[in-house]
């Protein structure tokens, strides 16, 4: 199977979703925040660093869960500024 190119605007949202993930688990490890949420420390290290920006959906909702942030709150913060997103996050 081959994937489709990422698009520039999808790496800047994968980009974003990764610092607001960094922001949201504060002074918590990525290895307790990664087993809280069910994932490997090297998954959720590549979603920080943007080197995984498209992340499955269950991915996507183990990590809100264990952060306490909402799924609405995480899909628009993703989004850009121009747009209406990228709200700061109050976690």
């Amino acid at each position: 199977m081959v994937r489709t190119p990422l698009t520039p605007w999808e790496r800047q949202r994968g980009e974003r979703f990764g610092a607001l993930l960094r922001r949201a688990r504060g002074d918590r490890s990525m290895v307790e925040v990664a087993a809280a949420a069910g994932v490997s420390a090297e998954t959720l290290r590549k979603i920080e660093t943007g080197r995984a920006p498209t992340p499955a959906f269950f991915t996507v909702a183990a990590l809100a869960a264990a952060l306490g942030i909402s799924l609405d709150e995480l899909a628009f913060a993703c989004v850009p500024e121009a747009e209406g997103g990228g709200a700061a996050l109050s976690a």
